[in-house]
């Protein structure tokens, strides 16, 4: 046999197996993407290639800091572009404004769409996707566009950087790689990728409510909120206690309900407990009359 004819055909065949296996294929959105995504990546991308000037950025200047380290302000910015030029309302709404550590990352929180990569959300506990009877996993959930990301580079808990995510794509080996638009990279606006089990991301501001968490004592947000609701609905909270803050009141009124159902008594809302009550409570919902009653506005009485 020609040796160098095997050689050649095996090089040629190495270099077909690995352009193979380093065809990434953009995964699908899970969910559909709003229009003001659409117009805020349209947005970010314009800005590709904007280089500070010594230091000083055209959004730090325009959220009041000429000298910030600015990639908070630049997606902030993006953000009010968007309110500007589509007459919506974005900004501290649907994504906050901020200009400091965590305050972004507390900012979704408190909205109910945060998504830790792995393990407690500060203050708050573990998470579970919808639909899911565990923890959420390095890996679990795949970001949509829109999505900002938020980093620690040290393996602290602080965020010290944010970007927005363009896109994912997943390789032949199934290895799942994140596409963002980032600011201050390190002095411009620019797109990276970055592992989706980085250890450097921390978790996800969401544009969609993907997740659950548990909560406790001192919690405060949309996600207190909504626990209360159903808890006043079934009869074991004062509707005057649903206020969004996790107080002694609910504290009490979900250590009844555990009780009321044989769970583990603590006054913790954590999985087991808040899969019993949405369970309870949509059953309810649904064959209440006083809701789904029809009333003909032609009958006579």
């Amino acid at each position: 046999m020609n040796y160098k004819r095997l050689l050649s055909f095996l090089f040629i065949l190495l270099l077909t197996i690995s352009s193979a296996l380093a065809d990434d294929r953009r995964i699908d959105p899970a969910w559909p993407v709003p229009d003001y995504v659409e117009h805020l990546l349209e947005v970010a991308t314009e800005e590709i290639g904007y280089t500070e000037d010594h230091g000083r950025s055209k959004y730090g200047s325009w959220a009041g800091d000429p000298a910030a380290q600015w990639c908070a302000e630049f997606l902030c910015w993006c953000v009010d572009q968007v309110d500007q030029r589509w007459g919506t309302s974005l900004l501290r709404n649907v994504y906050p404004f901020y200009t400091s550590s965590n305050t972004g990352r507390n900012f979704f929180v408190r909205n109910g769409r945060y998504v830790v990569r792995k393990g407690k959300v500060d203050g708050w506990g573990y998470q579970w996707l919808k639909g899911q009877d565990t923890f959420i996993k390095s890996g679990d959930y795949v970001p949509q566009p829109g999505d900002w990301v938020f980093f620690n580079w040290g393996g602290g808990t602080d965020t010290e950087h944010v970007a927005m995510v363009e896109y994912c794509t997943r390789d032949r080996l199934g290895n799942v790689t994140v596409h963002v638009i980032e600011g201050n990279n390190p002095s411009s606006v620019q797109r990276n990728e970055y592992d989706l089990n980085s250890g450097s991301i921390l978790g996800y501001g969401t544009v969609h409510d993907v997740a659950d968490i548990t909560m406790t004592f001192g919690c405060l947000g949309e996600k207190v909120y909504t626990l209360q609701e159903k808890l006043a609905y079934l009869g074991y909270l004062d509707p005057s206690l649903v206020t969004g803050r996790y107080g002694d009141g609910t504290v009490e009124a979900v250590r009844a309900y555990q009780e009321a159902h044989k769970l583990k008594v603590n006054g913790i809302a954590n999985l087991q407990t808040q899969a019993k009550l949405d369970a309870e409570y949509t059953q309810a919902y649904d064959s209440d009359p006083d809701i789904w009653g029809v009333v003909d506005d032609d009958e006579d009485f």
